[in-house]
């Protein structure tokens, strides 16, 4: 079986007018397009919102000697609905500025979340979290970490963070995943990389 290849590229999508609707925190883009068809030809002229917020960097911090994941817990609006909680457990994250590079992005966000230091990242994903009406891109990341405020409160006020950090086993992690104890997009996907690779890279890490 040959490796998935789309059957169209960037040329093979138009966009024929753009709008900016909302511009804030985050911004919403009014789309005119039109795209190449599998039968053969071009579809009709559509209008799609698109929701713009750049793009982002999110880093599971490992500490391999005492084999535990350091995770933060915050509060999270779009999860608000009737009785679940919008507190989540979740990776590190931020949004990658001009000119600021995914290891420098993965690097401060660590320690403004986390009071976490990194010398080590391995990349994990890079995926489209909903890419039917949001253009971010994620990159996510395993950072080795060599220390972490864990119990500490950390964040920036300035941006309204209010973040508990935890440390968490990797086999208490692994079984929360099992137990759809997770649920949000960025932690899922590392721990079930973690899963699969994590006993190599713990094993790479000790012996270097």
């Amino acid at each position: 079986m040959t490796a998935f290849s789309p059957r169209f590229s960037a040329p093979d999508a138009e966009i024929l007018e753009r709008e900016v609707a909302y511009h804030g925190f985050f911004s919403l883009v009014k789309l005119s397009l039109r795209h190449r068809l599998f039968g053969g030809g071009w579809s009709r002229p559509m209008t799609r919102e698109i929701f713009e917020r750049g793009d982002a960097v999110a880093v599971l911090p490992w500490d391999p000697i005492r084999d535990e994941l350091i995770l933060v817990e915050q509060f999270r609006p779009g999860a608000l609905r009737e009785q679940d909680s919008p507190w989540m457990l979740e990776l590190v994250a931020g949004m990658v500025a001009d000119g600021e590079t995914d290891a420098e992005v993965a690097t401060r966000e660590a320690a403004e979340e986390a009071g976490c230091t990194l010398d080590r990242l391995e990349p994990i994903a890079t995926f489209y979290p909903s890419a039917g009406a949001c253009s971010e891109q994620i990159r996510v990341f395993v950072g080795r970490s060599v220390s972490a405020g864990v119990g500490e409160i950390h964040g920036l006020a300035a941006e309204h963070e209010d973040l508990l950090v935890h440390a968490v086993s990797r086999v208490e992690a692994l079984r929360m995943l099992d137990a759809d104890k997770i649920n949000n997009g960025h932690t899922l996907i590392a721990l079930q990389w973690l899963a699969r690779h994590g006993e190599a890279l713990r094993e790479q890490w000790l012996n270097n």
